[in-house]
């Protein structure tokens, strides 16, 4: 299982460093679709890419201490879950692929993690 965790968790931890680097670059396709489409406001794109970034380094450190794989892992299921209600408060399913996944792959990290320990 820990084998998993790790594929799992460098995957996602990939996916959360782009996800984050588009926020702070501004780039058209995430502002519009977190600013203009979901509401959120441009000041909280640098809180939420520092969420990411935090997250991505808990996954990648909780290789080696679990009780921080953990947490990075749920910090990143709760983070997803916000973002998916976002899309459905709005109403924006065809929208809700982008978190939708990450979600679930924040669910495996955190299932795989807790398995492996």
């Amino acid at each position: 299982m820990f084998i998993a965790y790790i594929v799992i968790a460098v995957l996602l931890a990939l996916v959360l460093v782009t996800s984050a680097v588009a926020k702070l670059r501004g780039d058209e396709r995430v502002v519009g679709t977190i600013h203009e489409t979901v509401g959120v406001p441009l000041r909280f794109l640098p809180h939420l890419a520092a969420l990411e970034v935090a997250a991505a380094a808990g996954l990648l450190i909780g290789l080696a201490w679990a009780p921080l794989g953990v947490a990075a892992a749920g910090g990143a299921v709760l983070y997803m879950i916000g973002a998916v209600i976002g899309h459905v408060r709005v109403r924006d399913l065809k929208g809700i692929a982008n978190p939708a996944i990450p979600l679930a792959l924040a669910i495996a990290a955190l299932v795989t993690r807790l398995f492996s320990m």
